[in-house]
């Protein structure tokens, strides 16, 4: 069962998705799917390649960003903002609880000269807490 969460307009964060919520996410106008967790992070997660192929059998993109709990890096940041700016549609970004999808969809946004505190609103009503990257996403949304 999903637990897709609302985070702006256009994002839905999640933790780990499973073939059957690709059906769902395809009823929510969902055309693109962001898989932010590293390939066998965890015995029990569904692999990319399977979340891959049943998107494209869903004529859904796919793409992979994957981060480690080590952290983010400018070339991740640099992909998420890629990937949502490239999208068509609503997004679903996955990784193990949604956190790490929510705080990197947070970077890019701050990269692209968002509102540090709308960012934090929107992830917020989600459910989820970027302070503990808040400054970086002050420094990113200075910077652009």
């Amino acid at each position: 069962m999903s637990d897709f969460r609302q985070i702006d307009d256009n994002l839905l964060a999640s933790p780990q998705i499973t073939v059957e919520d690709v059906a769902e996410a395809k009823s929510l106008g969902v055309t693109l799917i962001i898989n932010n967790r590293p390939e066998d992070e965890s015995p029990d997660q569904t692999p990319g390649a399977v979340i891959e192929a049943a998107a494209k059998k869903a004529a859904i993109d796919y793409v992979a960003i994957p981060v480690s709990h080590a952290g983010f890096g400018p070339g991740q940041v640099d992909a998420m903002r890629e990937a949502l700016d490239g999208a068509s549609g609503k997004i679903l970004a996955y990784c193990r609880s949604g956190t790490r999808s929510t705080l990197l969809w947070a970077l890019a946004e701050a990269k692209a000269g968002k509102n540090p505190s709308a960012i934090a609103s929107k992830a917020a009503r989600g459910g989820y807490d970027i302070s503990p990257i808040r400054q970086m996403i002050e420094m990113l949304s200075a910077g652009s």
